[in-house]
Formats: C-alpha cells, structure tokens, sequence
C-alpha cells in the first residue's frame, strides 16, 4: 500500500490551513467524475486501470512474446509522456547492472527523446549486428525527435532483416485513424495498439504507451494494473478527505503554495527510483506551469546529492519543500561485515542491514531539513515491485489532476511546447513558416 504522512508539513502551515481545501478538493473531484473541468476532453485516464480487461493485457502479452522471441533489443521511440512512464517502471523494477548480464529478455533501449546526433549514432553503431525491434510511439507520427528517429531505425531494421521480416518486430502504438504513424503502421502491416484520444501523454503509462514496452522487458503488467485499479478506489470521491492520499497530498502542496513555498523537491533513497523523479516532473510540470501559476517541480536521488544539492536544501532560499518517497522493505538483504583494524570506524555498524543505515540517513535528513525551514510531506510503499509502483502512478495522476484544478489552471493542456517547435520549425526552414523564417532572421 502507498501511505501518506503530512505531519511535518502541516506544523508549518497548519491543519486548519491544509483542512481549509476540503470543499475545493471535493469540488474539483466532483468536476472531474462529471467532466465539467477544463481539459475534460483527456479524462481518459480517470477510469483507465478499472477499465482494462484481461483480454486486453493478453492481447499486450502476446505482441511483447513476438518482440521477445525475436528480438535481443527493443528500441522505444518517444518522447515525454511517450517514453517517461516506461522507463520509470523498468527502471525500478530491473536489475541495476542487469545490462551487464545475459538476459532472456530484450534489452530496452530508448531513443526519440532528443536531437542528439552522437546520441543516435552511438545508438545505430551498436544496433549492427543485434536483432532489434521497433515500438513506435507517436499519436501524430510528426513529433520531430521521434519521427527523425523512427525514419532512422526503420530504415536500419529493413537493412538488417529485410522488409517481411522488420514487419514483425516494428510496432506502433499511435492514434486510432489519423496521422502519419497510423497512415505508416497501415500501410506497411504493422502490429498497432491505439493511444485514447482522451488520454494525454503525460497519464499514459497504463495505456498500450507504457504498458507494451514493460511487458516486453519482462514485468507483469496485470500486477500493475490492479495496483493502479486499487488506488482508483482508494482515492474515489466517496473516500473522505483525510484518508484520501491524492486529495490530501493536493491540498497539502497548495497550502505550501499559498504559503510561499514555490519549489517542490521530490526526493528519494532508493536509486532504482530515479526516474519516478523524472516522470513525476513532467506529470506535474506539464500540468500546473501556465497561466503565471505552478509550483516548479525538482528532484533529488538520496542520500547521493546531500553531497550536492544538500547544502542548498538545508540552507537555501526557504522557498521550497519536500516530498520524500520512502520504501518500507527492500527487495534484498545486505549485512554490514564486521573489520578487525576498524580503520573507517564503521564497526559500530557491524551486524545491521545495509537499509537501517538508510533509513537512518533518510530519518536524520528529514528532521534536519525540517529544523532548517523545509517542510515535509512523506510517502512510504511497502516495496518496489509492480503492484506497489502502479499504485504511486495512479495516486499521483490523480493528485495532479485535483491540484490542477485547485491553482485554477487547466491540468491537462500543455500550449506553452508549441513555442519552440515554432522557432525550430522557422530557423529550419520547413515549409508553410516562411513568415516565421523572416521574422526569427530578423530578430537574429
């Protein structure tokens, strides 16, 4: 189970201040089970994991078999929402080092996120020689980082395997009827699997988006979704306000906000949760940054960056607070050895799990970075497996989408990206921005 402790951040702003959003927060639920929000057009995620069928996960598990059977990497093309969520939960759930071993699964690789020239050529010089697959992730198919990406492995597959056969390890994963994806997966016979159209990249992972590219890598899926599908419940409308984890953690980081706390630092003590951190900063930067409004979202790997960022945390601008992700049981036991000469000083340590000393860190920073301004709001998992990862997913999209609406913003759009693609599109010339070309020389 996911639970939440409030208690060193509410001794900063206090209950009566946190307690003060309950209406709000009910209101905002209530408008997003009716769909009278803004942005209720992507409500699709809402009801997503109690809407996925056995079937359906099948289905999934069937195409992942074929890429497995046929492929010793995979590589997932995608961008923001269309890659983060994956890596996230492969991330977490893998072996740390364990690319380094033989492995009966594919290795999963990710690319399409960047325009970095060495990055995909680094990528294609060890993809020769490997038996590789595709899943294509795009709903449009002319997302630039991936679409450029795409055009290169595509080709290379081809080469390497022939047209017949690249068509069995190439999937796409794009929109039901429109777009150059959906147009290339038709016409070249690829397997497809269909991103709702009310379902926005940033809340996708328990969509085909996600839920493919973890299959492949070896995970159970279905354990995902039913963790996902018990925190829909726990965090319904008719759960009251205190025992309702996404409500509370809404009203608690908008009081925070309200008091002058801008900067949100996500903070974890398990390395395997890196890029929980990294989805997390999407989800919720996507969601809120607009309209001069938002609480600017950061993350930190701990104990690692008390050695970095930790000085400023401890004795920076009081502007920020911290949300910590705590794992009650670790996966493996680790004993500290005892050494005769003593030389470090560690004996005192001799005998423990390697976690107590961890938790001991986290316990030791929490009450500093408190005593030192910064207030703390705390989640705690019993273990990083899939069911208890698919509950965090669930209960933060629906915390984002509560505190969205509680800063008045519409969660669920995201206009501020088109800038850049507009100056990329000009300073490159592409047609139909010659207006824009003239205009971005000028200013240059």
């Amino acid at each position: 189970m996911v639970t939440l402790d409030i208690t060193k951040a509410s001794q900063f702003v206090g209950d009566a201040a946190i307690n003060a959003f309950e209406g709000e927060v009910s209101k905002a639920q209530q408008a997003l089970e009716d769909g009278t929000c803004p942005g209720n057009d992507f409500l699709g995620w809402m009801h997503l994991p109690s809407s996925i069928t056995p079937e359906f996960i099948s289905e999934i598990n069937a195409c992942a078999k074929t890429l497995q059977e046929n492929c010793d990497a995979v590589v997932v093309a995608g961008i923001g929402g269309s890659y983060l969520g994956a890596r996230m939960v492969i991330d977490a759930l893998s072996n740390t080092f364990g690319w380094l071993q033989d492995s009966k699964y594919p290795r999963i690789l990710f690319a399409g996120n960047n325009i970095g020239e060495d990055y995909l050529s680094e990528l294609i010089g060890y993809l020769k020689g490997v038996r590789f697959g595709i899943i294509n992730i795009s709903k449009s198919g002319t997302t630039t980082e991936t679409a450029l990406t795409f055009r290169l492995l595509k080709t290379m597959c081809e080469e390497q395997r022939g047209k017949e056969e690249a068509r069995k390890v190439i999937v796409a994963v794009t929109d039901a009827k429109r777009g150059a994806a959906r147009t290339t997966a038709d016409k070249e016979g690829y397997v497809s699997f269909v991103i709702p159209d009310n379902v926005g990249g940033r809340f996708s992972v328990l969509t085909p988006v996600g839920l493919l590219p973890i299959a492949v890598a070896g995970f159970d899926i279905a354990a995902l979704v039913k963790g996902a599908r018990e925190m829909e419940e726990q965090t319904s409308l008719e759960v009251p306000f205190r025992q309702n984890p996404a409500a509370l953690y809404a009203a608690t980081r908008n009081a925070l906000y309200q008091s002058g706390k801008k900067i949100e630092i996500l903070a974890n003590y398990q390395p395997k949760l890196h890029n929980v951190g990294e989805w997390w900063k999407q989800l919720y930067g996507e969601s809120e940054g607009k309209d001069g409004k938002g609480i600017f979202p950061a993350s930190v790997d701990l104990t690692t960056d008390l050695h970095s960022m930790g000085q400023w945390i401890q004795d920076g601008e009081r502007t920020i607070f911290e949300t910590v992700l705590s794992v009650a049981q670790p996966n493996y036991e680790l004993r500290v050895p005892a050494d005769k000469e003593n030389l470090d000083g560690l004996n005192f340590l001799a005998g423990k799990h390697v976690d107590e000393v961890n938790k001991m860190a986290e316990l030791g920073t929490q009450l500093a970075h408190v005593d030192g301004g910064v207030p703390n709001i705390k989640f705690t998992i019993d273990r990083i497996d899939e069911y208890h990862i698919g509950q965090l997913i669930y209960m933060f999209e629906k915390g984002c989408g509560i505190s969205g609406l509680l800063l008045k913003v519409n969660p669920f759009d995201q206009p501020g990206v088109e800038a850049y693609k507009k100056n990329m599109f000009a300073l490159l010339g592409k047609p139909g921005y010659e207006k824009e070309t003239e205009s971005i020389k000028a200013r240059l």
